[in-house]
């Protein structure tokens, strides 16, 4: 029997705002490099093969954005064959929620980050980041908004 086929292990960072209005806001970079290159996108990447999952996570954040997420709940993994053109990828998504939005800054392979209201995303997001942000913010409208 031959090896099995190797597979990317990726995460994304559904990272949310609220406000005391009620608002709600979702911190996303513009890719600096491709595939996707100037397309917005949640933070994350790959994991390395030392590390935890939710720790990836919160590097890939603190990494691309500056903000740091003293914790962050596990959402769902996205596996769909055709998510990323570089190859299989499968992806842990995780959502961090603040009670306000934290400064952010673009770093490592992002050219921009900045916190969109929920109700004004960007139409095209890289990756399957439109659905993955559709079942973060499905929890935070159920009321599951601890991360």
């Amino acid at each position: 029997m031959p090896p099995p086929e190797r597979y990317y292990v990726t995460v994304d960072a559904v990272t949310v705002a609220l406000s005391p209005d009620g608002g709600r806001s979702v911190l996303l970079i513009r890719r600096g490099h491709e595939p996707f290159a100037g397309s917005w996108a949640l933070p994350g990447g790959f994991v390395d093969p030392d590390e935890d999952l939710e720790q990836a996570a919160r590097r890939e954040l603190l990494e691309e954005t500056g903000v740091s997420a003293p914790a962050m709940r596990q959402i769902g993994a996205f596996g769909d064959p055709d998510r990323d053109p570089r190859g299989r990828a499968i992806s842990i998504a995780f959502l961090a929620v603040f009670g306000s939005a934290p400064a952010a800054r673009a770093g490592d392979d992002a050219a921009d980050t900045r916190w969109f209201p929920i109700d004004r995303l960007p139409k095209d997001l890289a990756f399957d980041h439109a659905a993955i942000l559709t079942v973060g913010i499905s929890l935070l409208e159920e009321g599951n908004q601890t991360a």
